[in-house]
């Protein structure tokens, strides 16, 4: 399973059903772009310490992106950028579960239900 990034955030935030959800997973994968994502947002050392500490204590798998992945997402930005607004993020994340075959756990599900093979799981705070 791969963990889209609001749920991660979620999880950080501490919503509890978020925070009961992510712990019952064992196991799970988030793409790198996820992984920056969360960068973005960090606001001193000692948060990006304790998320570094959340991915290493946890076993976190993070996807790169890779030649695969990166044709991919253009090839959905190309057909969903100007029908649905798709954006490079989330094509880069929809890509990343679709070439490591993972379901795709969000809570955004209006950013990627129109993408075509892509298996989706909700999330519901």
């Amino acid at each position: 399973m791969l963990v889209d990034t609001d749920v991660i955030i979620w999880y950080l935030r501490g919503e509890n059903k978020a925070v009961s959800f992510v712990d019952g997973l064992g196991s799970f994968a988030i793409s790198a772009v996820t992984y920056m994502e969360v960068l973005h947002g960090i606001r001193d050392k000692v948060e990006l310490k304790e998320w570094k500490g959340f991915i290493k204590d946890r076993n976190i798998q993070v996807l790169p992106v890779d030649q695969d992945i990166t044709s991919k997402a253009i090839y959905w930005m190309e057909a969903y950028v100007l029908s649905h607004g798709l954006r490079l993020a989330d094509a880069l994340i929809a890509a990343t579960a679709d070439i490591y075959g993972k379901d795709l756990v969000t809570g955004n599900i209006a950013d990627y239900r129109f993408i075509h093979g892509l298996t989706l799981k909700v999330f519901r705070i």
